[in-house]
């Protein structure tokens, strides 16, 4: 018999429209001789539905969408996932529909509560196993979670089941992939059970999934793997409970899927929030470069705006290569020199500044400046706002509030600079569309005469491996000195870091592709006396 694993992109309480694309997704799979398809976790509300579901008419919405869905499934079974209402508790579910009605429910018994997870605030906990027969085959349901402890595979493999199907929202980060493949081969050897993976794809506020379905055999080896980064219905045979090799891997390099998680990042946002395009100020430097590149890989050409604002300080060089980048990629590129109102708010506030030396304010001053042209033209034309900043700025503060930080999408939030010029590289070596000097240049905010990052900054390498080790690792500073890295330097990182946390509170969202970003799963108080540095000399 064949199951159709349904690796589908929904979209977040479109109840109605998500039904519809199921459905059509089982039809497709009934001509290709699917007896079972099988949807990812919470497919029929969107995941995650958060405090939507806090709402009963929201919880009724989907119960009655449900039912109609199941009216439609006759000829073979589908695997749903939905928000239950069992005794009065709401709880995360998957509905095996089949004969025109809901034939079984089985409940999501391990709830995460940890990074981007807060299940235990909407859901109850299941305690029952749920096993189905489809095609001469009984298979167990399991829900994402489940499969990352034994007990549920346990009991699934107890009541019967010759076949585990999980349903899932695993969102992607840069070690997840290798995680689920572990995790599930371990539940797959304990039971000695094939296990049929299938994870949704799409981007949904700062999360993005990739995908990345997959079947393992009875000993954990994974026999089928469904390409990422892509919806996709992909048929897996079963030679009686067991099923057939079918070739494919995954690409090995880390560039390749952070890259299509930053462009499915920006082309759900943008689409699903029904922003006709989206615009951003490109300065000639490797960061909005990036952006850029991204931006149109995700939205095509015509949809993205760049924008050059240059100031007193910008090198020539600066807005040559943003000419030259925005005429490889075809967008629309226009010039809006601030000199003018630069000058006219220094001369506003000369009679306050009187004599004092330039410093911060001024640089800051030309950022905000940057930043309401910017938003000007958003508010004007509809396009969103792109900002441009990486990991390592907004972790040390060194972005300005309501200056190049102004922006409704922060694509590079969670990308550590070190990696934005790996993906640089990674970009060109698919075609050349970011300008080797760009590349190449010691980068500079270019905020006054001849600055460049690293006048008040460790080298990248040592501010990006103390960033990784504090932020994603929980290391502290003087585990992270006795890596080797200069005490001064771990110090005054940590510092910065603890200091800057009333600027990412008012930051833009922005996707996230690492272990830890600067958003779901990152909840440090602004007003805190711990100070885990002062221990350390410098």
């Amino acid at each position: 018999m064949h199951v159709a694993i349904a690796q589908l992109d929904q979209i977040v309480g479109d109840l109605a429209g998500n039904a519809k694309r199921m459905l059509a997704a089982l039809r497709d799979a009934e001509r290709a001789g699917a007896a079972l398809t099988v949807t990812p976790e919470l497919s029929l509300t969107g995941y995650p539905p958060e405090d939507l579901l806090l709402r009963p008419a929201f919880v009724d919405a989907n119960l009655r969408e449900l039912a109609a869905l199941a009216a439609e499934v006759r000829d073979s079974a589908l695997v749903v996932g939905f928000a239950d209402r069992h005794e009065g508790r709401c709880h995360n579910a998957a509905a095996v529909l089949a004969g025109g009605k809901v034939a079984q429910v089985y409940r999501k018994q391990c709830l995460p509560n940890y990074t981007v997870f807060d299940e235990e605030r909407y859901f109850e906990p299941g305690r029952e196993p749920c096993v189905f027969e489809a095609g001469g085959v009984r298979f167990g349901l399991l829900i994402c979670e489940d499969v990352w402890w034994p007990g549920p595979a346990r009991q699934a493999r107890d009541a019967g089941a010759q076949v585990l199907v999980v349903p899932n929202g695993s969102p992607y980060h840069t070690g997840q992939q290798a995680l689920r493949r572990q995790t599930v081969g371990a539940r797959a050897r304990e039971n000695a059970l094939p296990v049929i993976y299938a994870n949704r794809v799409g981007g949904q506020d700062e999360l993005v999934f990739d995908g990345a379905s997959f079947v393992t055999d009875a000993g954990g080896e994974v026999v089928q793997q469904v390409p990422a980064w892509h919806e996709a219905l992909a048929l897996c045979a079963l030679d009686g409970a067991t099923p057939k090799p079918v070739r494919g891997t995954l690409d090995p390099r880390p560039e390749h899927h952070v890259y299509h998680a930053l462009v499915m990042g920006v082309r759900d946002y943008v689409r699903k929030n029904r922003f006709p395009g989206a615009l951003l100020g490109l300065s000639g430097g490797i960061d909005s470069a990036l952006t850029l590149a991204v931006a149109v890989d995700a939205l095509g050409r015509d949809a993205v705006r760049a924008v050059m604002l240059p100031s007193r300080y910008n090198a020539r060089i600066s807005l040559d290569d943003a000419r030259e980048m925005a005429g490889i990629l075809g967008v629309r590129y226009d010039e809006l020199p601030i000199e003018g109102p630069f000058a006219a708010f220094l001369d506003t506030l000369a009679p306050e500044f009187g004599e004092l030396p330039p410093d911060a304010t001024e640089e800051n001053i030309q950022a905000r400046i940057r930043g309401t042209l910017l938003m000007a033209l958003s508010n004007k034309f509809g396009a969103i706002v792109l900002t441009t900043g990486n990991k390592s700025e907004m972790a040390v503060g060194y972005a300005t509030l309501y200056g190049d930080m102004a922006g409704g999408f922060a694509v590079l939030k969670d990308v550590a600079k070190t990696l934005v010029y790996r993906l640089a590289h990674y970009r060109n070596s698919l075609g050349r569309v970011i300008p080797e000097r760009i590349i190449t240049r010691p980068p500079s905010a270019e905020l006054r005469p001849d600055q460049t990052d690293q006048d008040s900054l460790p080298p990248y390498e040592v501010l990006d491996a103390i960033l990784e080790a504090y932020v994603e690792q929980d290391a502290s500073p003087a585990q992270i000195a006795a890596m080797g890295y200069p005490a001064a330097d771990v110090r005054r990182v940590v510092r910065l870091i603890k200091i800057a946390e009333y600027k990412r509170r008012q930051s833009a969202v922005g996707i996230r592709i690492t272990p830890r970003g600067f958003g779901k799963d990152w909840r440090y108080p602004i007003t805190s006396a711990w100070n885990d540095w002062e221990s350390l000399p410098g």
